[in-house]
């Protein structure tokens, strides 16, 4: 089971301050190593699709280096994340920092040839899912009340600070040497292994013998309570369909900057644009949303921000040159950074205490599979039509499936939407459905019919 979190009432209703965040020894750590591991990882990212394109000259084959960093949540990352709770979240941290840190440095070795370069790649990945949920894990034991949510929301800018000032880098570092830049993000693995082992308490793993079951029942007890609540279901579902449009500019990225490029930009700096452009718009969108619109508003605004961010991208069926592609682009970073912070708030308020690890690796995996799905499929697809006509289409039929997804998304509530309903667990709903004929019998007066009507009210 998860560690307990601090669920104060007055902790929860003042608003903490981002000094009171920083003040925080622990969290500086975290923050600090996290943020490395983004950049070098971004570094990578940019530079290995630069690297399989050089080699290869196929589109499908830069876009599977850009898309293979997703796959491995596919076999694994529900299930990695879930061991993640059964160890000290340091060690998970650490352990995990250093097996990435080895095999970045081989994929950097000379002459490495395409196969593998992605099967090193797809093992690097296979760390990301325990290391992440520990962290994810560890953030509300750091942190209590609002400043967690201030702590996520600052991490939430970071990364995608981190991932312009990546795919900037990673493209300019590419064009003169690839391999250094697999050598930078080897370094910044390091770098964050001793920050995490120097900077973070080490604490008991969240989850004794006693408590554990069988690995895969806890996994779909994950799967059970994301999917298996009305609320949390939604948002999950909306979340995933914005992203399954919004990464295919960066994926494709170094193929568009080389193919049918007459803006007079060189590659390089046509790749760098196209791949910022979207985390750009998501700081500013969220800044912009954040700040100047009420907190009821927020949730009104989820489902035009919805169907936005598709619809921003389907002008480049004209074939647009790379500076507009990538304007295009941050609108759409605009619109998914606008409702991100608000499907991530109720998420997270709706989840029961000792599932946030397993919540994590199902919308974590669910996010990585869907992302690189998208970049694989319309990477295949550019080997047969252009990639303006591939991601105008794509995201045309983006369009029209945000509509359809928009009807489920969670209505007002009596707080404007931000604190749905506590979602009850999968053993809990199992005890009420045993329970319910024996108090409320055949007309679902009891716990059952109370637990439906409050968890079906934020969508009437």
């Amino acid at each position: 089971m998860e560690a307990p979190v601090s669920d104060e009432r007055p902790d929860e209703e003042r608003a903490a301050t981002f000094r009171e965040v920083f003040a925080l020894r622990e969290y500086r750590s975290i923050l600090t190593a996290t943020t490395l591991a983004w950049v070098g990882d971004y570094i990578a990212k940019a530079a290995v699709t630069v690297l399989v394109y050089r080699e290869s000259e196929s589109v499908a084959l830069s876009a599977a280096a850009f898309a293979v960093g997703f796959l491995p949540w596919l076999i694994g990352g529900p299930l990695l994340a879930t061991v993640a709770e059964r160890y000290r979240y340091r060690h998970v941290m650490v352990a995990c920092d250093l097996i990435r840190m080895t095999l970045v440095a081989l994929v950097a070795i000379p002459g490495m040839p395409v196969w593998a370069i992605l099967c090193l790649l797809f093992l690097t990945t296979l760390a990301n899912p325990p290391s992440q949920a520990a962290r994810s894990a560890l953030l509300p034991l750091v942190l209590s009340g609002d400043r967690l949510v201030v702590g996520l929301s600052i991490n939430a800018s970071v990364g995608q600070a981190a991932q312009v000032v990546g795919y900037l880098l990673g493209a300019a570092i590419a064009t003169i040497n690839p391999t250094v830049a697999l050598l930078v993000n080897a370094t910044t693995f390091a770098l964050s292994a001793v920050l995490v082992r120097l900077g973070v308490r080490d604490r008991p793993s969240a989850m004794t013998a006693a408590h554990r079951s069988h690995l895969l029942r806890e996994t779909g007890e994950g799967f059970r309570l994301v999917f298996g609540d009305p609320t949390l279901r939604a948002i999950a579902v909306t979340v995933f369909s914005a992203m399954l449009f919004a990464i295919v500019p960066e994926g494709l990225a170094a193929a568009w900057a080389r193919e049918g490029n007459t803006s007079g930009l060189d590659a390089g700096t046509a790749q760098a644009a196209i791949m910022a452009a979207n985390p750009v718009g998501f700081i500013l969108g969220g800044l912009l949303i954040g700040r100047a619109v009420a907190p009821a508003r927020r949730v009104q605004l989820v489902r035009p921000l919805a169907v936005a961010a598709p619809l921003t991208l389907v002008p480049v069926l004209f074939d647009l040159p790379p500076l507009a592609v990538a304007l295009l682009a941050a609108v759409c970073g605009a619109a998914v950074g606008g409702l991100l912070p608000v499907a991530n708030g109720m998420f997270v308020r709706a989840l029961p205490d000792g599932y946030r690890a397993r919540a994590f690796g199902v919308m974590a995996t669910g996010l990585q599979v869907i992302q690189g799905l998208a970049v694989l499929v319309t990477g295949l697809l550019a080997e047969w039509a252009s990639i303006p006509v591939v991601v105008g289409v794509w995201s045309a039929a983006g369009v029209v499936l945000m509509l359809l997804v928009g009807a489920s998304w969670p209505g007002r509530t009596r707080d404007g939407g931000r604190t749905p309903p506590r979602a009850a667990t999968p053993a809990a709903r199992q005890a009420e459905e045993t329970a319910a004929p024996e108090v409320g019998g055949p007309t679902g007066q009891g716990p059952v019919g109370q637990r439906s009507r409050q968890a079906d009210a934020p969508t009437r």
